[in-house]
C-alpha cells in the first residue's frame, strides 16, 4: 500500500504524522519505506535521529523532493515493501503531484482554522487531476492537532465543512493538539514507544492505524 501524507497548505503537522504512522506500522511487522518528498527534510532527519539512537524497528527512509525522480525511484522500489509512506511537503509541488499518482491512499491533515479548510479546495483539485490519470485514489481528510476534548464547536464545524468538498472522506479519528506526537518524532519515535506514555495519544494513533488498515 502506497499511502502519502500531503496537503498543499503548510504547518498541518504532516511529517509528525507521516513519522508516526511509518513506525506504527513497522512495528506491526510491515515492511514499511518511508518517504520524504519536502525539500526540507524534517523526516529524513527523524529516522536519522532513529538510526543513531539504534532504535528497533529500524526504518528504511530516502529523500526525493523532485516529483520525476521521486516517480521514478517508487515504481522501481514499491515491491521490497508492504507500505510507503511519503511525506509531501507543505505547498503544491511535483513530488506532490506524483505521489499522488501513485499512492492507493491520500490522508489529507488540516487543523480547526478556517485557512486550513479552504486549503482542502486546492487540494481537491489535485486530487481530480491525479484521478484522471489513475483510478483508485481515496482521499482521507483527517483533523491534525485538533483541539481538546470531544464537542471543542472547533473541531465539529471543520469537521462538517468536509462534507462541502465532494472529493475527500472525513475520517472520524482526530489527533488532537499534544505535545507528545511531536516530541516522539523529534526523537525520531513514534508515541507508541515513548516513556511514559501519553496513553491518549497511543490511543488516537491506533485508532488511525486501524482506520487505514
Amino acid at each position: 500500500m502506497i499511502i502519502t501524507v500531503g496537503n498543499t497548505k503548510g504547518g498541518v503537522g504532516k511529517t509528525t504524522l507521516a513519522v508516526n504512522l511509518a513506525i506504527a506500522r513497522a512495528m506491526q511487522g510491515r515492511d514499511v519505506w518511508l518517504v520524504d518528498a519536502d525539500r526540507q527534510g524534517t523526516a529524513q532527519t527523524a529516522i536519522g535521529i532513529r538510526a543513531e539512537a539504534g532504535q528497533e524497528p529500524g526504518i528504511a527512509c530516502a529523500t526525493y523532493p523532485d516529483g520525476p525522480t521521486l516517480r521514478a525511484q517508487v515504481l522501481q522500489q514499491k515491491g521490497k515493501f508492504e507500505d510507503v509512506i511519503i511525506d509531501a511537503g507543505g505547498r503544491d509541488s511535483t513530488a506532490l503531484r506524483a505521489a499522488l499518482v501513485l499512492s492507493d491512499i491520500l490522508l489529507v491533515p488540516f487543523q480547526p482554522r478556517s485557512y486550513d479548510v479552504w486549503a482542502l479546495d486546492h487540494i481537491a483539485a489535485l486530487v481530480d487531476e491525479a484521478r484522471s490519470v489513475r483510478d483508485g485514489l481515496r482521499a482521507l481528510a483527517i483533523l491534525n492537532c485538533a483541539d481538546p476534548g470531544e464537542t471543542s464547536s472547533d473541531n465539529l464545524e471543520a469537521a462538517a465543512a468536509v462534507a462541502d468538498v465532494p472529493q475527500f472522506e472525513y475520517l472520524p479519528t482526530p489527533i488532537r493538539r499534544r505535545k507528545a506526537f511531536a516530541n516522539a518524532a523529534g526523537a525520531g519515535l513514534s508515541v507508541l514507544e515513548q516513556k511514559p506514555a501519553d496513553r491518549k495519544a497511543v490511543e488516537e494513533l491506533r485508532a488511525l492505524v486501524d482506520a487505514l488498515r
